[in-house]
């Protein structure tokens, strides 16, 4: 499938995920907020250019303000990882990986220690904008430290739990 086509229908599917079902589910905890959303920026190929990713990055997160309501909270965020995610990957990639620009970020290409390391970080970083964003309007630090971690917990565990179903297995570095 065409991967312009390919990242369309994942923009408009985790989208519709993170508003229609994620965004519904009744809070765990004060702590848990399941953000899933910012997967389809972790997903784009490796030769996505900063530029791109930053743009792709706002559009989802401003998609998402207009439907939740939160005015640049999700734009802002997601802009932010899209800025840094080249950075991470040419932490993370040798140099022969400028042959393989076309495949996606994924257990099966990266392994297991530089994938988790991949999404942590981002999704670390996401929640901590996204939620320092927040705090800056309501000021309770024990809040915001709770919120970053439980929320991040529980968006990693909802990526790997994608990232197995799916099965995006691909070669192997």
């Amino acid at each position: 499938m065409n991967n312009i086509l390919k990242n369309s229908i994942r923009f408009v599917l985790f989208l519709l995920i993170q508003i229609i079902i994620l965004n519904e589910i009744p809070p765990v905890h004060q702590f848990v907020t399941p953000y899933l959303y910012f997967i389809f920026i972790l997903w784009l190929p490796f030769g996505t250019s900063r530029i791109v990713t930053t743009i792709l990055g706002f559009a989802i997160g401003y998609c998402l303000d207009m439907f939740t309501n939160t005015p640049g909270l999700h734009a802002a965020a997601a802009t932010l990882i899209g800025y840094l995610r080249p950075t991470i990957l040419n932490i993370l990639l040798a140099q022969e990986a400028s042959e393989e620009l076309s495949k996606e970020p994924s257990i099966g290409t990266m392994g297991w220690g530089p994938f988790a390391f991949y999404i942590f970080s981002l999704t670390f970083i996401h929640h901590f904008y996204l939620v320092l964003l927040e705090w800056l309007q309501f000021g309770n630090f024990s809040y915001f430290i709770g919120k970053v971690f439980f929320t991040s917990l529980m968006s990693i565990l909802l990526i790997l739990l994608v990232e197995l179903l799916l099965n995006r297995r691909k070669l192997k570095r």
